[in-house]
């Protein structure tokens, strides 16, 4: 573990130490392409989104960590849109996501043997139409994006866990703000989450009950990023998170705080590449207490 945390911190400086041409004095895609930003109309986005969880620690029903033989969750996330607004005002999109998760003390790498069986599951998991707009025309580094996210995985019976068996309707706020001569960028993201789906104590006795835990409730992430431009093509990052999962009918809720860093570099014209790490510092009602390792992709043209 100590060994992949020093690869995203040496990755993520030395991206800072090569390009592929000199853009200096011009604003890159990474700098401009925030979250909070707009595709033109005809323009493409498309990002591969790859991020591996793994714990041997989870709190009790309270606040104390205890330990557990160790559990993984990798998710790769595709997500595709493109502009379609003249005024570059509003994107339609589609998002799929794909999981493997390990269980029983398995190598945290057993994830990417995509197994189904007593100590393992994997698969597609969602799909989701999306829309991301600019609300207001004063105001390009505003937008929220607005996503309905369906189950589309076999309901099991004393399955592994897979995913949250919940039509899931999320609306992510964003904004950001660059100072400091394009040299730094203040980046915040506020979301609004249900999750719609009968009560864990009315499911089917042939259900996955499991899979239930977060029906008829609220999720609400709270997330800043401070990055900084060592150049206009590569840029090192540091975030926090507060999340909550409040109940709303499952007798069920939950929170947690997480610490991370990162960075991200345009490799070319279109692509761009981005690895970070993320800490679970704290949590309450049986949150995890690991960390997440992701990669991604972008493609912008």
């Amino acid at each position: 573990m100590k060994k992949l945390i020093a690869l995203l911190v040496f990755t993520s400086i030395s991206f800072s130490g090569f390009s592929q041409e000199d853009t200096e004095g011009q604003r890159s895609v990474i700098q401009e392409y925030t979250p909070s930003k707009l595709l033109k109309k005809g323009q493409w986005d498309i990002k591969f989104f790859n991020s591996l969880y793994t714990q041997t620690k989870i709190t009790d029903a309270g606040s104390n960590s205890v330990s557990i033989p160790r559990e993984t969750f990798f998710t790769n996330t595709t997500e595709i849109y493109t502009g379609i607004s003249k005024n570059s005002r509003v994107n339609i999109g589609f998002i799929f996501q794909v999981r493997s998760n390990t269980f029983g003390g398995a190598d945290a790498i057993n994830v990417f043997k995509f197994e189904d069986n007593g100590s393992a599951r994997s698969g597609l998991t969602t799909i989701a139409p999306s829309i991301r707009v600019q609300p207001f025309a004063n105001t390009p580094n505003f937008s929220f994006t607005s996503s309905v996210y369906l189950p589309v995985f076999r309901d099991k019976a004393n399955a592994p866990y897979l995913d949250k068996r919940s039509v899931f309707w999320e609306t992510k706020f964003f904004y950001d703000k660059t100072f400091g001569d394009d040299k730094w960028q203040v980046f915040t993201e506020v979301d609004l989450g249900f999750n719609f789906g009968e009560k864990s104590t009315d499911a089917n006795a042939n259900s996955n009950v499991a899979e239930r835990f977060a029906n008829n409730s609220l999720f609400m992430p709270f997330g800043i990023f401070l990055s900084y431009f060592p150049s206009a093509k590569t840029t090192v990052f540091v975030n926090t998170k507060q999340v909550f999962l409040i109940d709303l009918g499952n007798d069920f809720s939950q929170n947690y705080t997480s610490l991370g860093f990162g960075g991200k570099h345009q490799l070319t014209r279109v692509l761009n590449i981005e690895v970070s790490f993320d800490k679970f510092v704290r949590g309450h009602s049986f949150q995890g207490l690991g960390q997440t390792f992701s990669l991604g992709l972008r493609a912008l043209f």
